[in-house]
Order: structure tokens, then sequence, then C-alpha cells
């Protein structure tokens, strides 16, 4: 599976450039999640043109919905001590010892056979144990995990996880410290007020909202520790208005959307500026998108991350391509 990264490098300035700049590298993951046979029939990734990229993208390609978890998977796996510590504190509330700080990006194939990717296999052993709210002796999670990729796929129906931990299908991260084997389901969602609590989890990340305390704290009610991480909100607005022109933009067959679907005027400029350019190859699109763009609002990095089947039949994975945007706030000190 390849991770198109996408590392801001300075503020967002107007609205039109900025999500000019945005809107090429998502455009660009879009294309590569095309599978090799279509883009092929169109005379390579290369040669697709805007609007047949529009007629033969499928929803799910380039999903990002994974785009906050691995963020927050990515800084923790490359030491980034802002995150670090507020998940440090928060393991400390879920009473997960030791200090070796690591994270399982829980991802699942939405469509075909379950699969988890990232650092399962690695990290895991088999007396690996997933700290609950619950006293007693915790459950093994390197048991349960193929189970609970099972029941992702079917939404927990006929889930063959215990009672005690049948939410767990629900996790996107599993953070917890190496050096103890203590690890811990996780929640994350961009939107706080979407956070929700089920059996089995136990953290619930979301980005900290500007003049509002970001402490750690125990929410009873959802039965989560709640971690707010710092996060570049106005970069995460941004992606997500870009995502909006890409998506209503292909669902108008590459043609400027009704102002219903893409009210906001900056956004429509884009995607004016998209439909100007729909017989173009979408390479040659992105490349002369450079000049409206802001500068310097981003860089790509393109990595591949490892794909561990846990179940079922051998497939051809149903997402190639995952979009990851890194703000400023999320960014490795070089």
């Amino acid at each position: 599976m390849e991770i198109r990264e996408q590392h801001q490098l300075s503020p967002v300035a107007d609205e039109v450039s900025a999500i000019t700049a945005v809107v090429g590298p998502i455009l660009t993951g879009v294309l590569y999640s095309l599978k090799g046979d279509v883009a092929a029939q169109l005379g390579g990734y290369e040669n697709v043109p805007l609007f047949m990229l529009a007629r033969n993208h499928r929803p799910g390609d380039g999903d990002t919905g994974i785009c906050f978890e691995y963020a927050v998977h990515d800084a923790v796996t490359r030491g980034e001590s802002s995150v670090q510590e507020r998940i440090a504190d928060a393991l400390k509330l879920c009473k997960v010892t030791g200090s070796q700080q690591a994270s399982i990006l829980f991802g699942v194939e939405k469509a075909g056979n379950q699969q988890l990717i990232d650092t399962a296999k690695d990290l895991l052993t088999w007396d690996s144990k997933l700290v609950t709210a619950k006293v007693g002796r915790p459950p093994l999670l390197r048991r349960h995990i193929a189970s609970a990729a099972a029941a992702f796929r079917t939404r927990g129906n006929k889930s063959r996880l215990p009672q005690s931990i049948d939410g767990l299908w629900k996790a996107d991260l599993f953070l917890g410290n190496s050096d103890s084997d203590g690890w811990v389901g996780t929640t994350v969602k961009i939107n706080p007020s979407a956070l929700t609590g089920a059996r089995g989890l136990r953290m619930g990340l979301v980005p900290a909202s500007q003049g509002k305390s970001d402490v750690v704290y125990l929410d009873d009610k959802r039965n989560l520790v709640v971690c707010p991480v710092p996060y570049d909100g106005a970069f995460v607005e941004v992606f997500y208005m870009a995502w909006e022109v890409v998506t209503s933009f292909i669902a108008a067959d590459a043609q400027v959307p009704k102002e219903v679907a893409l009210p906001r005027p900056a956004a429509r400029q884009v995607a004016r500026y998209l439909a100007d350019r729909r017989s173009y190859p979408v390479l040659d699109v992105v490349e002369a998108l450079t000049s409206l763009a802001q500068p310097e609002l981003l860089v790509s990095e393109t990595t591949q991350a490892g794909i561990i089947q846990s179940g079922g039949s051998q497939t051809d994975p149903t997402i190639a391509t995952v979009l990851a945007p890194t703000p400023a706030g999320l960014a490795a000190a070089k």
C-alpha cells in the first residue's frame, strides 16, 4: 500500500491558492488509486485525462478517512515530542506502564479480505496485553486482532470477539509501550463531538481546539481517556476543503459542480481551474496548477506500508493509496 504524505511548510495564506496547493496532491493520489489495468486501458497513468479520471474513479479509492489517524501514528513512530508527551500522559491514565511508545495503525480493507497494515506483526507478541477499563486480567491483543479485523468487515455482526471487548473493531490505532507490551484500543476523531466509546476502546484522540484546554482527561460518560493532540486546524480545514472540491468535481463529471454542492466561492474558483483543464492528462493539470498554488505550502513524500494478511483469501487490495496530510504542528524536526 502506498502512503502519500503531504507535509505543510508554510502557514495558509489566501483560500484559493491554499486550496489549489492541496488539490494537486489529492488528484495525484486519486489517479494512482485507480487499478493498474484500468489505467492501462486509458493509456497509462501519465496519460489519463482528468475527465476520464472522474468517470473511472470509484468511492473508496484513495480514501481520506485514515488521514488523521496516519498523521498521529506517524508522529508517534517518528518520535514527535509534542505528540508523544500527550500520549504518555494518556497512557499513564490508562495505567499502561513503560516508556517506549509505539503505534499500530489498524487499517482494514473496506471490501474483500481483511488486512492489517504497517507494524502489527513486528510489534505484537503473544503476551501483548490489551489494557481496558475492566478490572482483572487483561485480554491478549494478538489473539483477538484478526477477529477485530473480521468484525470490522461485518460492522460487528456475528463477531467472534469476547463480549468484554466486542467494540475493539472500532479502533483506529493501538497505542502502547513496547517495553511493557501493554496496548490500548484507540479511536481517533478529527471532530471531537464525534468521539464515542465502545467495549475494548480505552483512549480517544482528538485535535486540540484553539483557546480550549488541551489537558488529557478521563471522560466517564464515554469511558475513554481523551487525549487532545497538537494539530493545525487551519491546515486540516484546507485539506478537507480541497477534498470537497475534488470529490464534488468528480461527482459532477469533471464540470463545475452546482452551487449547492460547492457553495464556498474559493472552492468554486478552484473547481473552475479544473473544469478548464478537464481534457488534459491529470499529471499535466497538477503541474499546471503549481503556478496558481500557494508556494511552499506543501512538500510531497511517498512511502510504502507493508500489508499483513489476517484472514480470508488472498486478493489485491482495494485501496492502493492513502493520503496523509502532516501539518506544521506534526512535522518532525529535520
